[in-house]
Formats: structure tokens, C-alpha cells, sequence
């Protein structure tokens, strides 16, 4: 699958012989393209479709269960460094982001920092993917000390592994029940995009579809929330 914004970018250009995407399937889109599409003269529709929980990833020997928003925050604004300020091990913590303008990377910012400035990562905490970015967190060096988030859909169904650790929020597991009945804090939908003018083409037709009780039935039954339940 491709990332994001690259799926984004495609719904404004034509590309590959004049072929381009009906609908991408995808997070939010961030700001920057939205702005990117406002300044082509391209006017996207933008659709809920379903619901995934945004997690935070350990590798499975963190001794750290769970941590609350405020512990999230501190660390990714530089605040708290080692494990030991939130019950955790006497070692750094070793924080992984996503690129801007990734999926992972617009939710963390917009749903879980909330105006809060992230601190600057180096270059080799911020891996190229979300599968670098899990092999990171659970297979690199000191993988006891590395933090990382992802969706919960990803790591569930496409990128399974026993050394990986879901940690809670606030003492909340981010399980589809939790997601179902809001106690779990950070829950996001994923969109369906299309351009304003192709409302009448395939893309708005599968739209629809994904939108009738049919095509909910469908995404329930593929491991993600749906509409229909929340």
C-alpha cells in the first residue's frame, strides 16, 4: 500500500499514463495537503468510513503496561526521557516518530499532542514506513527501551508479531469493545476521498457502497469498526 500523502497527491494529478486513483482510502488528511490540493483548485470530499484505535507500541519485556496522556505528551515534547519517570526501568527512552504527513504522523499530532510541540527526533528515529517503524520498536538494538505508535488495525491483521506490546491509555486497552463504548482515548476514522467532481463516478458509486449496510457489514467483518457501531 502506499503511504498517505503520496495516495493524496495522486487524487490531484494524473499519473502513469493519465491513469489516476478514484478513491484512496486513508486518515485524515493533514494540513499541508489540504492546502496542497486547495492550491491545485482541487476540492476533495472527504467520508468516514470506519473507526481504528491509535496505539502505543513497546517491545514485549518493558516492564511499562500502561501510560496516561499526560506521561505520552511529556515524552514526545521532551519532558520525560527515561523509563523510570513513568514506573518503567532506569533507561532512556527511546521515542520513534513517523515523517510528516503520514497517516500515523497527523493523528499523533492532532489527536494525542493537541498543540503540543513534539520534540525534533534525529534522522533515525523517524523510519520510512510503518513497518520500519514497528521492526524499530521491536527488533532494533535496546528494543526494551523504544516507544512507538501505529494503528491497531496494522499490527492486528498486516504486521503481526509476539514481541510487540499494546500499551494502555489511562489503564485502557485499546480493544474494538473500548473502542465501541468510548473509553478508549484515542480513536480515529479512516476516510473516504474522492474529488467534489466524481460524486456521479466509480469513486462515489463505491462510496455509497461502503457507506450502505452492506459495505458496513463488509469493513465489520474485515477487523475494523464500523459506523454502525459507534
Amino acid at each position: 500500500m502506499v503511504s498517505k500523502d503520496i495516495a493524496i497527491n495522486a487524487l490531484m494529478e494524473e499519473y502513469h499514463f493519465n491513469k489516476r486513483p478514484d478513491i484512496v482510502i486513508a486518515t485524515y488528511p493533514s494540513t499541508a495537503e489540504l492546502n496542497m490540493a486547495y492550491l491545485a483548485g482541487i476540492k476533495l470530499m472527504i467520508e468516514p468510513v470506519c473507526y481504528d484505535s491509535f496505539v502505543f507500541i513497546t517491545h514485549r519485556d518493558n516492564p511499562v503496561e500502561s501510560l496516561t496522556v499526560e506521561q505520552i505528551q511529556g515524552i514526545y515534547s521532551g519532558k520525560i526521557t527515561n523509563w523510570k519517570e513513568v514506573g518503567g526501568k532506569d533507561d532512556e527512552i527511546v521515542a520513534y516518530q513517523r515523517e510528516p504527513n503520514s497517516g500515523s504522523q497527523t493523528a499523533m499530532e492532532e489527536i494525542v499532542m493537541k498543540g503540543i510541540s513534539m520534540i525534533k527526533p534525529p534522522t533515525e528515529k523517524v523510519p520510512q514506513g510503518m513497518g520500519m517503524l514497528v521492526d524499530a520498536v521491536v527488533y532494533y538494538k535496546n528494543n526494551t527501551m523504544s516507544l512507538g505508535y501505529t494503528y491497531k488495525y496494522y499490527i492486528d491483521r498486516l504486521y503481526t508479531s509476539p514481541d510487540i506490546k499494546i500499551l494502555k491509555v489511562n489503564g485502557i486497552m485499546p480493544s474494538d469493545e473500548n473502542v465501541r463504548n468510548n473509553s478508549y482515548l484515542f480513536v480515529t476514522p479512516y476516510n473516504a476521498v474522492i474529488r467534489s467532481t466524481d460524486v456521479d463516478e466509480l469513486g462515489g458509486k463505491f462510496l455509497n457502497w461502503m457507506l450502505s449496510d452492506e459495505g458496513q457489514a463488509c469493513i465489520s467483518q474485515a477487523g475494523y469498526v464500523s459506523l454502525r457501531e459507534i
